[in-house]
């Protein structure tokens, strides 16, 4: 391991949470999840192709603990899905649809790691008034853990995008988790991600079309042999005239009234707004368009609006690159809670 601090990766995706700690210093010894499409992108990504693709629900971390001789590793971290959530006032624990909620505290259980940092939704907060956040805490605070729970909007940590995610943080033998401080001066602009991508598809490998128009870019590329994942989507022409008349960070409201509800979801319609980092991408709706042209981001300008540099490609059909990258968490904000994790469990400063 080379003296690295190490961690498992549950319910992994393409890896944006993995990376975030692995540009802290970190490496991951495991990551596991079902889909297959995620899991190829991920060991693309990675020199050290530690995948297992398989039903985390009825995983033994026994078994796996054997099987990948794995005696030691300093962190777990993931987000479980959360559909049995909703239900208020039982132990989530027991429930039958937390199996895989379960499944990620029996891995902190069995592998006994110095800290854990588990993301979902914000509204898991509030579900049965608070009743799921406190049985959560409870259920790590009996394997021995501190738990700090927050939630964090990504662009308060150079993300490019207003995503906002809850992370409960448990660290053992008593110590206590401060989440990283936000920056809430500096935000990174949608203009300042991807300005310096073009209207048109790029072919994979090809050199930078224009020059680095900000320092964001300039992180975005380094390390970069290329331009890849920058495939364009061609819309019909219908579709490009109503796009046309949105403005610059305008939505369904700026469209003439016979065309507000050709789509029934509030957020249709929606442009990218150039001086401000952007809504939440989705992961392939198809609702949010280029601020300047007539058409969805591209899976590249998708990944830099979570925060991915170029040099991370996706792999895939294009459907499926979108997905990944919509599900992943940014990057940037997983090192920020990385660097903290060095630093209050090791006292390392990044």
């Amino acid at each position: 391991m080379g003296g690295k601090h190490t961690f498992i990766d549950l319910f992994c995706g393409c890896g944006g949470l993995s990376l975030g700690f692995e540009m802290a210093g970190f490496e991951c010894v495991l990551a596991i999840d079902n889909w297959k499409d995620a899991l190829t992108t991920y060991a693309y990504n990675r020199k050290n192709d530690v995948t297992l693709c398989t039903d985390l629900s009825d995983l033994n971390p026994q078994i796996i603990k054997k099987k990948y001789s794995i005696n030691n590793v300093d962190l777990i971290i993931g987000g479980p899905p959360c559909q049995g959530f909703s239900v208020a006032g039982k132990r989530i624990m027991d429930d039958e649809r937390n199996k895989l909620y379960k499944s990620f505290a029996n891995f902190v259980d069995v592998f006994s790691p110095q800290a854990f940092i588990m993301e979902n939704v914000p509204n898991i907060l509030s579900i049965g008034d608070g009743l799921v956040r406190d049985a959560i805490i409870n259920d790590f605070e009996k394997l021995g853990y501190m738990v700090s729970v927050q939630v964090l909007t990504a662009s308060d940590y150079n993300v490019p995008q207003n995503r906002r995610r809850a992370v409960f943080v448990g660290i053992k033998n008593g110590k206590t988790f401060e989440f990283p401080k936000p920056n809430k001066d500096i935000k990174v602009t949608s203009y300042e991600a991807i300005s310096d991508l073009t209207e048109e598809s790029i072919q994979d490998g090809s050199a930078y079309p224009k020059p680095v128009m900000s320092p964001y870019q300039e992180y975005a590329r380094k390390n970069s042999q290329g331009v890849f994942n920058h495939e364009i989507t061609i819309h019909n022409d219908k579709t490009k005239r109503l796009i046309a008349m949105v403005p610059d960070g305008g939505n369904y409201k700026d469209l003439p009234l016979e065309f507000q509800n050709t789509r029934k979801v509030h957020i249709a319609w929606t442009r990218l707004n150039s001086k401000k980092p952007s809504i939440t991408i989705d992961t392939g709706h198809r609702h949010h368009f280029h601020y300047k042209w007539n058409r969805i981001p591209t899976v590249r300008e998708s990944a830099r609006i979570q925060s991915f540099p170029d040099n991370f490609i996706f792999c895939g059909s294009k459907t499926s690159q979108y997905k990944q990258v919509g599900n992943a968490v940014p990057p940037l904000m997983a090192n920020a809670i990385a660097n903290q994790i060095s630093y209050t469990i090791w006292h390392e400063k990044k």
